[in-house]
């Protein structure tokens, strides 16, 4: 079994955030479609300071969501790569919870206070992000499914996911085996990176192994600000308070 040097079993996932886009970019609005959202140069500059921050990590795997802003995080993050960088794969279950339809609203903060309590009640049963969006146990289905997946692949130790911030919070809960309400305490800023270990030995069922126990190394580090000056919005705020999607005077 590949593992952490040190180690007989355990290995480790770089769980990232795509950097800052714009939702109210034209393309976006005219299409009400937010998987169009691409990294803005902000964004673009926090997935270069993530990428020189973990340049000497030698990732074995490289997966995005497939979604257009994770796959230009993680390409950005790869290029900083000293060791040859491997090839970036895509997996759709990664992706951000689905919000249903896109969302209309009469100014920004309304929006930004909206998308930001989405979590508070994560854990009531049928709970959706969004009304008629996709349901947070469903989310939480596919995302551990994808994890299993990579896991039971062979000949990794260490592994980059850019993923998105409702995903990655489903993904933390589970990590630290608490229940959905816990997704509302992991904030994730744009082009953060959480550090997560998987203490991994053989299954007594078959040849594949099995998790035995989750660790998080470290949560919502942000390399372009690592101290978090001047960051004093939630994450949601920060990115839907920056323009207002009824246009300014």
């Amino acid at each position: 079994m590949s593992a952490l040097p040190g180690t007989t079993g355990r290995r480790r996932i770089y769980l990232m955030r795509h950097g800052h886009v714009d939702y109210f970019a034209k393309e976006v609005v005219d299409t009400g479609d937010p998987r169009l959202a691409r990294l803005t140069e902000q964004g673009e500059e926090e997935a270069s300071a993530a990428g020189d921050a973990l340049s000497d990590v030698s990732f074995d795997l490289a997966i995005c969501s497939g979604l257009l802003r994770s796959e230009q995080t993680a390409q950005i993050v790869l290029s900083y790569q000293r060791d040859r960088a491997p090839e970036l794969e895509s997996d759709p279950r990664f992706e951000e919870l689905n919000s249903g339809t896109f969302i209309h609203f009469e100014s920004r903060e309304q929006l930004a206070a909206t998308m930001s309590f989405q979590f508070e009640n994560a854990n009531a049963p049928g709970a959706t992000f969004l009304e008629g969006g996709e349901r947070f146990t469903d989310g939480l289905d596919r995302a551990v499914q994808a994890i299993k997946t990579l896991i039971a692949r062979p000949g990794w130790s260490q592994a980059l996911i850019v993923g998105h911030e409702g995903i990655n919070r489903v993904i933390l809960s589970w990590i630290c085996n608490a229940e959905l309400n816990a997704t509302l305490a992991f904030e994730q800023d744009t082009g953060c990176i959480n550090i997560l270990d998987l203490d991994l030995v053989p299954s007594e069922k078959n040849d594949a192994v099995e998790i035995e126990r989750k660790l998080i190394k470290s949560v919502n580090l942000t390399p372009l600000n690592y101290q978090k000056h001047g960051m004093n919005l939630r994450s949601f705020e920060a990115i839907f308070r920056q323009h207002d999607p009824i246009g300014d005077d």
